[in-house]
Order: structure tokens, then sequence, then C-alpha cells
């Protein structure tokens, strides 16, 4: 019952298990028939089912980068996710295997049904397109056989998941009770009672700690540790110079290229080429400020097609001149309309321009300003950032330590003394820092990591002191023993005495403990307030009138709980679509408990051979 209330809870995520129960079930996996023995570049064997080397490492980056869409990737544990595919591979050998064994196939005719009636395969007019199966064909290296023995094992396959998920049985008298549940209330009052305030009443024998230490130094354990140094390089901190006006340009240019705009500026130009370029266009440049016709000359000295019509070339677009744009953008900066720019040396020659039209809905470069000195400074830091980061991977990999980094770049060493590998509390608990920290050749060359993204930062860092796991003795252990003793006994305490004023308020009446800073309001099974304890109580307790009181223990300590009468909800307000819906989920709910059964079953009865040599070599 308690599944299926933590089901309801979250329906969303549920969906997402259901429809995932075999994370990439459904994929295609290249299967090979071999002798008793692993090959080599075969990682996991189960009966006939083989999956290679390349198959679970492509199946483990797809899946690290959907993760990485939704977090960041110095959070992925690793470990965690190989472990998660090798079982997932694992759990569809398996299936494969037994869908095969129980005849489940599909014929021909299906599969080519099926094929015909998916899109991919489909022309412009609906109709299936041979030459579109055939380039689906080449571009994967397969032949339609192939194909149709891949689709055919996985039709094959989600046949014997619905098969299994499909049949669980969870009755209907029996979703309408559970629905109803989730909507019963009732108005508490709570009063907490920390463990930590009665910690001062217990005492803690040496006798008692020993008791502890000999019955649990199987889990007394002191995780590997490494001494750490690292440094840190954040964006945010970097200084970098004011952003030119230049910087600012090239920003306004990239804002309006976005956009889709233009800055209203028309040209009209001279283009000369040749070795004499330069001096001719000081020439016609003299000629132009002693008042000669722009357009004239551009008919008569341009080498640019639209000389012959007076050397217009339209709207202004830096884009065109590549890596010249700035030098162009400096040489129209400030033009009026009928004023012409210095010659200019771009990548088509020497350039002179005539500002034919000032127009445009585009804002103003000044309306922007402080905007693109914004965007302009965030792009100097970052490409600041990149830099130095590079920088910094270069000199780990040239054997530079931690610290003789910092002292050079004028950044600042950081150390953690006793680095744990597990249970780690520290500021840099995050996975792939501890990853990088164990490494096992860092430790063994007490050499400098690459770069590890963790947020917006990049932090570097290296271990040295490497101290493995071990079980401590009764004198390391003795102090942890004694806290979580100390936190044992306290806590019975607080029950006690919880216990203890409950009983007195059910004598004397509750009206002391429904005081307005304990009131809670109405809650349900799923208001977040109640910690998980309290809300597993909440309506346990039901008196035929009247208020109910009660103490429970808690992770905290414990609670007095003070609850109004209990409402109900005969019929809950979910239309017959939602209850039906409801209902099909709680079933397969159900099923996926059968589906783990199931393969709990396979791997009982069949050989599993994963090849341990290879699988090392992944990580």
């Amino acid at each position: 019952m308690d599944k299926m209330r933590n089901f309801l809870q979250s329906w969303p995520g549920k969906l997402i298990l259901v429809g995932t129960l075999i994370p990439m079930a459904f994929l295609g996996v290249q299967g090979t028939f071999g002798g008793p023995e692993i090959q080599p570049n075969q990682l996991i064997k189960v009966g006939d089912q083989v999956v290679d080397v390349t198959t679970y490492q492509a199946e483990v980056n797809a899946l690290r980068n959907e993760l990485m869409k939704q977090i960041d990737a110095s959070l992925i544990n690793e470990d965690a996710l190989a472990k998660q595919v090798l079982d997932n591979m694992v759990n569809r050998a398996l299936l494969e295997n037994q869908s095969i064994a129980l005849g489940m196939t599909v014929s021909d005719e299906t599969i080519t049904r099926l094929l015909q009636q998916d899109p991919t395969f489909q022309d412009a007019n609906g109709q299936f397109s041979n030459d579109l199966f055939a380039q689906f064909l080449q571009q994967r290296g397969m032949t339609k056989d192939v194909l149709f023995q891949t689709f055919r094992l996985q039709l094959s396959l989600r046949q014997l998941n619905a098969s299994i998920l499909g049949t669980a049985i969870y009755p209907n008298s029996q979703v309408s009770r559970l629905l109803d549940l989730q909507r019963e209330s009732r108005e508490v009052w709570v009063h907490r009672l920390n463990w930590q305030d009665y910690v001062d009443q217990v005492e803690i024998t040496k006798a008692q700690i020993e008791e502890y230490y000999n019955a649990n130094k199987d889990k007394l354990i002191s995780p590997a540790t490494v001494d750490l140094a690292y440094i840190e390089l954040d964006p945010q901190t970097l200084k970098i110079d004011t952003p030119s006006e230049d910087e600012i340009r090239a920003q306004y240019s990239s804002y309006l290229k976005e956009k889709g705009l233009s800055d209203g500026r028309q040209l009209a130009q001279i283009l000369l080429t040749g070795a004499d370029a330069e001096k001719q266009a000081a020439d016609i440049k003299k000629q132009l400020d002693t008042g000669a016709s722009f357009e004239s000359l551009a008919k008569q000295y341009s080498q640019d097609p639209s000389g012959a019509t007076g050397g217009n070339i339209g709207s202004f677009n830096p884009s065109v001149f590549g890596q010249d744009a700035a030098k162009v953008e400096q040489a129209l900066s400030g033009l009026g309309v009928g004023q012409v720019s210095q010659p200019v040396k771009t990548g088509f020659g020497v350039q002179i321009f005539k500002v034919t039209q000032v127009s445009s809905d585009a804002p103003s470069i000044d309306s922007l300003r402080d905007e693109l000195i914004d965007k302009a400074a965030t792009y100097k830091r970052h490409a600041a950032f990149a830099d130095l980061s590079a920088k910094i991977n270069t000199m780990a990999t040239d054997g530079v330590g931690v610290a003789d980094i910092a002292k050079e770049l004028g950044l600042t060493a950081h150390t953690i003394s006793a680095y744990p590998q597990t249970d780690n509390k520290t500021a840099l608990s995050q996975p792939a820092v501890i990853a990088a920290a164990f490494d096992e050749f860092t430790i063994q060359d007490q050499g400098v990591s690459a770069n590890i993204a963790v947020g917006d930062k990049n932090i570097w860092v290296q271990p040295s002191n490497y101290q493995a796991s071990r079980a401590l003795n009764l004198q390391e252990a003795s102090e942890q023993i004694k806290q979580t003793l100390a936190k044992q006994k306290a806590t019975e305490l607080a029950l006690a005495d919880a216990q203890k004023r409950a009983e007195q308020a059910k004598t004397d009446g509750a009206k002391g403990l429904m005081t307005a800073s304990a009131n809670l309001g109405k809650v349900t099974r799923l208001t977040p307030t109640l910690n998980p304890q309290e809300s597993a109580s909440l309506f346990l307790h039901r008196a035929a009138t009247g208020n109910d009181v009660w103490a429970v223990q808690t992770t905290d300590g414990a609670s007095i709980i003070v609850g109004a009468p209990v409402e109900s909800v005969a019929e809950s307000q979910l239309s017959d679509a939602d209850r039906r819906k409801t209902a099909q989920l709680l079933r397969e709910n159900v099923g996926e408990d059968q589906l783990k059964d199931y393969l709990q079953y396979l791997k009982d009865t069949n050989e599993i051979i994963i090849n341990e040599d290879a699988l090392k070599a992944q990580r």
C-alpha cells in the first residue's frame, strides 16, 4: 500500500518508469553467436545473446548525453551510470533469449506492413518509397535481412514485456479505494521534539561503545582518502579590460544579424585592386575631398561591377567582410549621408565607401550601448576563461603542480586534508571531482587532473598521500560510535517525553497543544510540511468523536500530533477517463514487480558471462 501511495504522489514519474521499464530494451543490439568462451571484444554473453564492447560503450555515452541535458556533468556518477547500462543490457539479453525460447516471433508480412506504415519510408504523397528504404539501409550499413531480424527481435521482446505487464490484476474497487484514501484530510497541530535537546541527559559508557563496536565492526570503515590540492577558475572573477568601441560595434553587428535587422546604412563603393591600389585610392580620396563626384569616379575607376551604376552596393552587411568587418566598421564610424570614408584595405582590395542613405527600423547602437557593453564584456570574459583553462591544462600535462600553477598565474591554491572517496561532504563532493581525485594514474603520478566542469567553474585537482579504505579500530571508531549512541538514546528520551505529554493530553484535554504556532492547517498524505514518519501516522489514529493525540518517533527526535476528526471523500473527483488511466498505471505498477521477479528467475536459471577485463578497460 505504501508503494502505491508513493506511486500516486508522482504520476508523471511512474509514467516515465513504466514507459522505460527496461531502459533501451527496444534499441537494436547486433547479436553474434559464439562458442562457450567469451571473446575479447565481447562484454556480455547470455545464452546465444552476445553484446559487444562497442555497443555497450555507445549506450553508456547515449545515457550520459541524456543526463547532461538535465543535470550538470559533474553530478553524474560514472560508476552508477555504467552499472545501470550493464544491468539493462543483461536484462535485455535474458528477455531476448526467453522470447525466442517461448516462440514469440513476428512474420515477415507483419514487419513489412509496419515498415510501410512508418513515416520514415513514406514519400511526399504518403506512399512507401523503396528509394527511402534503400537509403536508410545504406546509411546504416545493413541488409534487409539484418533489419528484419533486428526488428523481429524487438517486436518479440515488446510482446514478452506486454504479456507480463498487461496481465497484472488490480481490481477497480481497489483503485477507487486507493484514490479515495489520497483525498482524506484532517487538521493537525504538531509539536516537534529535537533529539539534540535531550543529548545532555545522555551518558555513554566505554562498555556501551565497546559493545556497539563488536556488534558493528564490519560496518565501521574508514573510507579511502587523499590529501587534495586544487585550484578553481571562475569566469566571473576574471579581470578584463573595458570593451573597446570596436568590440561594442562587433556586438552590435552580431545583434543585428541575430535579429535579422540592418543598421539602415546604404553604401556605395569604389574598389581598387592591383599592386598600386593603395596609391590610386589615396589619389581618388584627394579628388573626393576637393568635391569630385563619387559616382563619376566609381564609374571611371572601380573594379567592381557596381561601378557601372555609380558604386551602389546596398545595405551594409558586416558579415560580408569577414575578419575585416571591424576595420570597415571603424572607417564608417560617425559618417553621415553623403560622407566618404578613408580608404580601407580588405580581403577584396582597397575600398572607399560613401554613405548614401541612413534609415532603419533597427535600434541605434547608442540605444543599446549598455546591453552591448555587457555582451562584449561577457564575450571577453568567456574567451579569457577558455584561454586560461587551456593554459592550465597544458601546464598540468607538462607536469607542473597545482601550487606552481597557482603561483605563476596569480590564482589561489586550496587544500583539503583526508579528502574521502565515500560519504564525501566537503565543498568538492561532486562525483566527477571524486572520480578525478581517486583516478589510479593521477594518484600514481601525483599529477594534476584535466579541468573538471562544475557549474560555470573549472576545477583542477592534484591528489597525494593516498590512504586505502580500512576497518576502524576501537579507538578510532569510539567518537563516531559515541555520537551514534548519543543520538539513539536522546531520540528515545524525546519519544518517551512525547508519549508522556500525549497521554497527559488525552487525560486533561488537547487544547494546550492546539496552539497557533503548532497548527499546520488541513493536511493530506501528500502534504510536504509533514515528515515521512508523521505522514505515515496521519490516519492511523481515528477516534469515534473528538480529537486524536499521539506521539511518533522521527529521524529528528519525536513529534506530538493532535489530529482533528478525519474528513473523508466517498468519491474521487477524477473523471472516468482519468480513473481508467490511473487503474491501468496501477496495474502496470504491479506488473513491474512481476517483471522484476521474472527477471530474477531468469538470472537464477541462465548462465551470465561478464567479461570483467573488457569491462574494466571501459572505466
